[in-house]
């Protein structure tokens, strides 16, 4: 990797971290500099705008997300021991990928749900992907005969999605312990409610 993609590597590290903790619309390439020790003329260089800043962020945090959750859960086995594995890691990565504000995921869509422009687009473009990809992986699971044939994944990953944020608010906001452990619960109450009842 030249020097040039390493620079670029670490600022859109920095800026996934910052953008967590200020909100994308926190993100300057100002205060970038600052964090960083850098010039802003040469940041301004590699972005142009902060418009192109907060969609390079959003994307890094996606690749970031891509590396830390689905690529290692691909290793586990077929159906649902894969959506174990990528309920645990989902659970994890604000930790895995340094996050201080939690969720950026989670903080842009509050911040960007009625406002429109390239940032909203390509967080909406990120979430419907993940959204996919979790049915995806509902379907395989139907298709290994671990979940009932009638069971429809995009309902299955919407419920999903909705205990990972419930999950996130208790855990950020209402500072519940259990957090994370009632993820768990109510993701084996899921399974269970769509299982192949063993022979």
């Amino acid at each position: 990797m030249r020097k040039g993609e390493l620079t670029r590597q670490k600022v859109l590290e920095a800026s996934v971290g910052l953008a967590s903790r200020l909100g994308l619309e926190g993100l300057t390439i100002g205060n970038l500099a600052d964090e960083l020790g850098l010039s802003k003329s040469g940041l301004f260089a590699h972005f142009q705008s902060k418009e192109a800043l907060q969609v390079q962020t959003l994307e890094a945090a996606a690749e970031r997300f891509t590396e830390a959750v689905i690529r290692p859960a691909l290793a586990a086995p077929r159906g649902i021991p894969r959506l174990r594995e990528l309920c645990e890691r989902w659970l994890t990565w604000p930790r895995v990928v340094p996050q201080e504000g939690g969720c950026l995921f989670v903080a842009a869509a509050v911040e960007l749900d009625d406002r429109p422009g390239p940032a909203r687009d390509t967080l909406v473009r990120v979430q419907r992907d993940w959204m996919d990809f979790l049915a995806g992986a509902v379907r395989i699971a139907v298709a290994e005969g671990h979940l009932k044939p009638r069971t429809d994944p995009v309902q299955f990953a919407f419920e999903l999605y909705g205990v990972m944020l419930s999950t996130h608010h208790a855990h950020r906001l209402l500072g519940d312990p259990k957090a994370t452990t009632r993820a768990r619960r109510a993701l084996e109450d899921l399974i269970a409610r769509h299982a192949v009842e063993p022979h």
